[in-house]
């Protein structure tokens, strides 16, 4: 059963009604904040010299200030979080082209250089998102959802295990798949009425479920491909488990209050084994594409979006079965422009500073990847080294569940239910992933212990070359 008509006809009144006027505003702030650069660096904006450098304001770079503020625009403009993302995006994108330079050069040739560099992440963010909605509602409509009230447990304990199943899912599913398929069966099994503590322990246990497992999320995924072993990942599951009782139990007290589990569901229900099928196929088909990928051609994954094709080459040929429900496309797409406009964002950010590993730092970055995208905070930490990669894994991994927008399971989950795009509401109803996210990294560090890996032998190979490389000798 979905949400009553009225509700979701009031939020899109309200989603209309503000959206021309709330872009003027963040505009101003743009171009308020952009003449403050020449007082913060006058030479750079007189010269227009390239600078690898970011330009400082009161400490801090002027690139994390227009960030910061696009962030805070998300929070508090929480109804139109697409206009907020793409101003913000514009805005740090004038910025770089007039004052510092990109990553990878200056000018328009720089920002296509570092478009170039980012883009085979943004296409399998764009084509796992749009892809995994199919998927979710292939799922639903296979008729599993409406039999899992008569298959869960009575009371607060069936909330309990249907966020088990998606922790357990997500260990080999990607998380954005598993959070869409928790919040699917979350949907039929409390008639439509889910509580924002429940869908923010949905998103939690997605993230933590991958946390332990390479193939689980995409931040383990590249330590893998970066020559880390799988074994040295699994050690995240102690503070995975350890968290998910620290928030699984008070989300389903939550759950249970707010609308029990229907057990007069309806019974003798023809389940459509066609849909299952699919399902199964888009799942396994793209773990295959991962794992083949990782194994074997590990190069390709840095030149095409393997996954999501993958993913999509199933929509596609298993189409004459049972066709894909196209009609969800354009909000669907709406979400996903907005994470992809957060996610290119952080990619101009000057991440390069980060202070060095330590289980603090490593504690740190959980925190930190809930407002900024844990892709390239990674790929800084590989590049660092010296971490306990356990550590770092449930760290970037489950830190993103304590705001909506600081995962893709998040961003997907707001997409299936809008009310949740509030920072606020959020905080204030799924405080227990807080909690849960300090408990589990402290219960992980009395079990196993800080054990920071030296720089592990495919990055001082790398090292080796390019100094080698730079010396001039072959």
């Amino acid at each position: 059963m979905n949400r009553s008509p009225s509700d979701e006809e009031l939020l899109r009144a309200q989603s209309l009604a503000g959206r021309a006027a709330n872009v003027r505003p963040l505009l101003v702030a743009a171009v308020v904040a952009l003449p403050g650069i020449l007082f913060a660096h006058p030479a750079a904006a007189a010269t227009g010299a390239y600078s690898a450098q970011p330009v400082y304001l009161f400490g801090i770079p002027i690139d994390f200030i227009l960030f910061g503020l696009t962030l805070l625009g998300v929070a508090v403009f929480h109804h139109r979080t697409l206009e907020v993302a793409l101003t913000g995006l514009v805005a740090v994108t004038l910025y770089k082209l007039l004052f510092t330079g990109f990553r990878q050069g200056e000018g328009l040739n720089g920002l296509t250089l570092q478009l170039h560099h980012e883009w085979v992440v943004l296409a399998n963010l764009l084509l796992l998102l749009m892809g995994f909605a199919i998927l979710s509602r292939h799922f639903e409509n296979s008729r599993i959802p409406d039999v899992m009230p008569a298959l869960l447990p009575d009371g607060w304990g069936g909330s309990l295990v249907l966020l088990a199943i998606v922790f357990v899912m997500s260990a080999f599913l990607d998380n954005i798949a598993a959070a869409l398929i928790g919040g699917t069966m979350a949907r039929h099994v409390f008639s439509g009425k889910v509580h924002i503590g429940y869908l923010a322990a949905i998103v939690a246990a997605a993230n933590a479920g991958g946390a332990g497992s390479v193939v689980g999320d995409t931040t383990t995924t590249m330590m893998w491909i970066d020559g880390i072993s799988p074994l040295r990942v699994v050690e995240a599951y102690v503070a995975a488990v350890a968290g998910f009782l620290i928030y699984g139990i008070p989300a389903s007290w939550v759950q249970h209050r707010h609308s029990p589990i229907q057990k007069d569901a309806q019974r003798g229900l023809q389940i459509d084994w066609t849909y299952v099928g699919i399902v199964a196929a888009i799942l396994t088909i793209a773990i295959a594409a991962n794992v083949t990928a990782n194994l074997k051609f590990p190069a390709l994954l840095d030149a095409v979006p393997v996954i999501g094709l993958a993913v999509w080459s199933v929509i596609f040929a298993a189409a004459p079965l049972r066709r894909p429900d196209w009609a969800i496309m354009p909000e669907t797409f709406k979400g996903t422009v907005f994470l992809l406009a957060l996610v290119t964002n952080a990619s101009f950010m000057p991440v390069e500073e980060l202070p060095v590993a330590s289980w603090q730092t490593a504690l740190g970055l959980g925190f930190l990847s809930s407002v900024f995208d844990n892709i390239p905070l990674t790929a800084l930490a590989l590049k660092q080294g010296g971490y306990d990669w356990g550590f770092l894994a449930y760290a970037v991994g489950f830190g993103g569940s304590m705001i909506w927008f600081g995962s893709s399971a998040g961003v997907a989950i707001s997409n299936m239910y809008p009310e949740a795009k509030s920072v606020g509401l959020w905080l204030r109803h799924g405080w227990f992933v807080v909690v849960a996210y300090i408990v589990g990294f402290f219960v992980m560090f009395a079990v196993v212990g800080w054990n920071p890996d030296a720089p592990h032998k495919k990055r001082v190979a790398l090292d080796v070359n390019h100094q080698l490389e730079a010396a001039g000798r072959p």
